[in-house]
């Protein structure tokens, strides 16, 4: 009988389905909701379900067409033990109570969904709990306005927040240990408040702690950007900027990039962040706060008494910080950054604009790259497809038209969605002698990039079209992205 058990562990569970049958129902009748897709709702069961439980979940669930996998004892219990939680909803009374399991079961809810963010918003006359799952916000459940109070009091207490303030934004944070048998859904959490028409709302930033994720490998780097990237971390001092809009994913390969330089051993690396993102064993990190008068430009200016060999400064923000950035990368040291531009090239016109001379940018600039995050399709169920020509067009390359491409289906393993987690495109920029000299000229961008483009520069568009036809990417997310 065994061999004929579903493989549950090849299953993403959507918590929100999950969240349609009451606790008891679940672990008396051993069976749970993992996703619904095709218009058919996948259950996982201990053993196909009698027609009353079948009406029972019908009346619950709102499903018409459902399937049963069969799956092994432990792993259910596991499983129903992760979504719905160890403790029985019996044993919680009060308002406290209550308002301490609400916020368990979203904190739980969300990391089974691999969430990056969560959004707790009052309107009129509900709660509206929405989480972002690569890149994209998803409706989880609404709750009643009278929930919200408590929920928020408990949410301040675990953020270190002052419970007393209502009309004023705060800031705070906690740690969430891991569900059971998942190690990797341990998260350190950004709480951030802030009064609205109807209460406060609550933006919760969840950020996986585990440390060994963070590496260029799993960025989706192909080997040849990997390569150069390599090579540009070997030197000994210049400046490696990471550039795109927010949310592109630029601290974290900066992040993944420092642990690449640790591995070489032998560097005093100190990093100067607002907030610290992820703690990292061996590297100086110093958090910008004001209140305890620890200010970004403080920092800035004492970073070169520190005998630093690598700096990484979270980003060029004023004129102040690009000058510490350069005066450490003139004098020996390498300095990594991120800067708000929309290509690789832009780099060497936005640093122009803050007023920084052409010949230091080109004295000083190792590499910039331009990255975007995007949505990583599925690959149990992704299906072959064409670029059609409005894509080909978006992409900038329309003979591209008719070439492979892929597009999402959805399956158990990505809950129905069609797609699993982020993966960057990247655009590199490494200036060779040439470009060097046309930068200390002050040339124009458009000439700058004609001259690359003899040379073979491949931009982001490029990076889009390979991982289109190797089936990473859909094309209509790269045009949504790009």
């Amino acid at each position: 009988m065994a061999e004929n058990l579903f493989d549950f562990s090849r299953v993403r569970i959507d918590p929100a389905l999950a969240g349609r049958i009451p606790r008891a129902v679940a672990f008396r009748r051993q069976l749970i909701p993992m996703a619904e897709f095709g218009g058919v709702l996948h259950l996982a069961c201990l053993y196909p379900p009698d027609e009353a439980t079948r009406q029972l979940l019908r009346r619950q669930t709102g499903a018409s067409a459902m399937e049963f996998h069969p799956v092994d004892a432990n792993e259910l219990r596991r499983a129903l033990v992760r979504v719905y939680g160890a403790e029985t909803a019996s044993s919680r009374t009060g308002a406290a109570e209550d308002a301490v399991a609400l916020a368990d079961e979203i904190f739980r809810a969300a990391r089974l969904r691999r969430a990056s963010d969560i959004h707790i918003d009052p309107r009129r006359d509900a709660v509206q709990i929405r989480f972002r799952v690569d890149g994209v916000l998803e409706d989880y459940r609404a709750f009643p306005l009278e929930q919200h109070a408590p929920l928020v009091s408990r949410i301040k207490v675990l953020s270190g927040m002052d419970i007393a303030e209502r009309r004023a934004p705060q800031d705070g944070g906690f740690s969430l240990g891991p569900l059971p048998d998942d190690p990797a859904t341990a998260v350190d959490v950004r709480s951030a408040t802030l009064p609205t028409r109807y209460g406060e709302s609550i933006t919760l930033r969840l950020l996986g702690s585990d440390r060994d994720q963070l590496t260029l490998e799993r960025l989706g780097m192909r080997a040849e950007h990997l390569e150069s990237v390599e090579q540009m971390l070997a030197s000994p001092h210049g400046l490696f900027l990471l550039t795109g809009p927010t949310g592109s994913g630029k601290s974290t390969t900066l992040y993944a990039s420092i642990r690449r330089l640790l591995a070489q051993g032998g560097l005093n690396i100190l990093t100067v962040e607002d907030p610290i993102e992820y703690e990292i064993d061996g590297v100086s990190q110093a958090e910008i706060d004001s209140a305890d008068k620890v200010t970004f430009t403080k920092v800035l200016r004492s970073l070169l008494r520190h005998d630093p060999d690598v700096i990484m400064i979270g980003e060029i923000r004023d004129t102040e910080s690009m000058d510490v950035a350069v005066k450490a990368s003139l004098t020996g040291h390498l300095v990594l950054s991120t800067l708000h531009t929309n290509t690789a090239v832009g780099a060497v016109t936005r640093l122009s604009d803050m007023g920084l001379a052409p010949h230091l940018i080109a004295a000083t600039l190792r590499m910039s790259i331009a990255q975007r995050l995007v949505r990583r399709l599925c690959p149990e169920c992704r299906r072959p497809a064409s670029l059609t020509e409005l894509e080909s067009r978006l992409l900038c390359c329309p003979d591209a038209v008719g070439s492979t491409a892929f597009v999402p289906e959805g399956c158990l393993s990505c809950a129905g969605r069609g797609y699993l987690g982020r993966v960057a495109l990247f655009e590199l920029f490494a200036p060779d002698a040439t470009a060097a000299s046309m930068i200390a000229r002050n040339v124009e961008e458009h000439e700058l990039l004609e001259y690359l483009e003899s040379q073979g520069y491949q931009n982001l568009y490029h990076d889009a079209l390979c991982k289109i036809a190797d089936g990473t990417v859909a094309a209509a997310d790269v045009c949504r992205e790009i």
